[in-house]
């Protein structure tokens, strides 16, 4: 005789629930969920971030200035946001997430061990954040003290070189995106 889950032979169907721990990325929304591609710095690419559903809601432009590869951050109608510069050479493990010309948000390489990282966000017009877990594996949190208004979980799309962001709704979407995506590129280099 075939039991569901939890199903004992006396149980006259009765399902029982046992306590078990929640696998990564399975907590509750905190606000929107967000389908990320992790290899953001191939040049001349132009890419669109979704939400969970499917629907495009940012894009992504790849391009060369100067040397430099940035990559600007628009809305579906193609007016860029935030800009992204990778420094050709880097003097500190810093990049700057800029918006009309001015820096808005500076991601700094705080501390990392071999299981957990955290990162340092400085922002211009606001409480600075920080991002902590396991930054490699695409499982950590961005918290502003102690409030988490990001998380990042590989666990939510099942798609290859992809991973999700869940943003608090009211904080910047697309800003708490493109830190995921400095974040990214710094602790995996070559992307």
């Amino acid at each position: 005789m075939l039991r569901r889950r939890g199903e004992t032979a006396g149980g006259a169907g009765l399902l029982q629930r046992r306590a078990e721990p929640a696998a990564a990325g399975d907590e509750e929304h905190i606000g929107t969920r967000f389908k990320m591609r992790q290899r953001f710095f191939t040049i001349g690419d132009r890419f669109f971030i979704e939400n969970e559903q499917g629907d495009k809601v940012f894009q992504v432009e790849n391009k060369v200035l100067r040397l430099r590869k940035t990559l600007n951050f628009q809305n579906l109608q193609g007016n860029d946001i935030y800009k992204i510069q990778e420094k050709v050479a880097r003097v500190r493990d810093t990049m700057d997430i800029e918006k009309d010309g001015h820096t808005v948000a500076k991601v700094h390489n705080a501390l990392i061990t071999p299981l957990r990282d955290r990162w340092k966000i400085s922002v211009s017009d606001g409480e600075d954040l920080t991002a902590k877990g396991n930054i490699l594996n695409h499982e950590y949190k961005i918290l502003r003290g102690d409030q988490v208004i990001g998380s990042v979980s590989k666990a939510w799309f099942r798609v290859r070189d992809t991973y999700g962001v869940d943003v608090s709704d009211n904080e910047d979407a697309l800003l708490v995106l493109a830190i995921t995506v400095v974040i990214d590129s710094m602790a995996h280099e070559g992307r």
